[in-house]
């Protein structure tokens, strides 16, 4: 064979070959990422935020925020008086989420008085504008700070959040309000949200002509356990949350227990607690999740490491043969710095 056949067969050859890898980098590219059973998922699993399929919606719900304090003063000397900053490092993370839902830890209100005891939270109005640019959507108020400053400030609250867009859960101007289902459509799906507290008393409990909280005890489990079949009934999937347990502790407490199973056997489809600003234990139950405690998102709780981190929660659902399903659960944890500003953990 002449040098210029050589040459040419050569060609070929280096041509075939191109196009043999191009064709099997673009089936590669083309493939599903890998999906972690909602059975078997790693705490150090790190969110894929900004893969967001036609197909699914991806929820993502993270701990306990509190905006006041120590968090405020940082927002002060360090974000000159701008309530975007705490969420500057982890915006862009968060935004990327179809539904971001996030527990609220007191009243964002001028107005009203102290009634709680000296760890009594009240948030600047301006907060709101922190809570949108960090992209969320509902906010969770059923928990043992919501009347640190009366009912005046809940009220208030419930007007500022209205306001500016935000939803909420777990309060409302009367009983129907703060027990009822928030339901949230996004691409045909349906998705439904109750917040429930144990904690306080049943003064906060909202009445039938009277503002108040999503308050209940083990007297009243039966007449919510309805609530929750009504409120199942009425979308593809529902979410409770609780705000109950005990502070700094690892273990969720009985009471948390039987509720989230309770839940569960009434028709919920992941339950997810706070209250405890450390991280709980997870579990299945009955083909289902419970997580017991999503740790802090925002706090000024500087006294331990456990405190100043937390988990962010991401659930991905797709609808198949007309029933929604779980595609994918994944936890990725946070850490916060020394301003109060949550990060991702790489």
């Amino acid at each position: 064979m002449d040098k210029i056949g050589a040459r040419t067969l050569l060609a070929l050859f280096i041509s075939l070959s191109a196009l043999t890898f191009g064709v099997c980098f673009l089936i590669w590219q083309g493939t599903e990422e890998t999906k972690i059973p909602p059975s078997d998922f790693s705490e150090n699993t790190s969110i894929n935020f900004q893969t967001i399929k036609k197909e699914t919606i991806d929820i993502v719900m993270v701990g306990d925020i509190m905006l006041n304090r120590g968090v405020e003063y940082m927002i002060n000397k360090e974000g000159k008086g701008d309530f975007k900053f705490p969420f500057l490092k982890i915006a862009d993370d968060l935004n990327s989420a179809d539904l971001l839902i996030g527990n609220l830890e007191g009243p964002v209100s001028d107005k009203g008085e102290k009634v709680g005891s000296i760890y009594s939270f009240r948030m600047n109005p301006e907060a709101t504008s922190g809570l949108s640019y960090a992209g969320f959507d509902v906010l969770l108020l059923a928990n043992n700070h919501a009347f640190d400053y009366g009912r005046e400030a809940l009220e208030d609250t419930l007007k500022r959040l209205k306001e500016v867009g935000l939803s909420y859960s777990g309060a409302g101007f009367d009983r129907k309000e703060a027990f009822s289902p928030l339901i949230e459509e996004i691409r045909g799906m349906k998705i439904a949200i109750l917040n429930y507290t144990n904690l306080g008393s049943n003064y906060w409990a909202a009445g039938e002509k009277s503002s108040g909280i999503a308050w209940i005890s083990e007297n009243n489990i039966e007449e919510i356990k309805k609530d929750i079949e009504k409120a199942k009934e009425q979308a593809d999937f529902l979410i409770v949350f609780l705000h109950a347990g005990d502070e700094y502790k690892t273990e969720p407490n009985p009471f948390q227990v039987s509720f989230a199973r309770a839940a569960i056997d009434a028709g919920a489809d992941l339950v997810v607690n706070h209250h405890s600003h450390v991280v709980q234990k997870s579990e299945e139950y009955k083909d289902k999740n419970i997580f017991y405690g999503l740790g802090n998102f925002i706090f000024d709780q500087d006294f331990s490491k456990e405190t100043m981190s937390g988990q962010i929660l991401k659930i991905s659902l797709y609808n198949s043969s007309s029933t929604t399903k779980i595609r994918e659960i994944s936890l990725q944890k946070i850490k916060l710095n020394e301003l109060f500003q949550p990060e991702l953990v790489k």
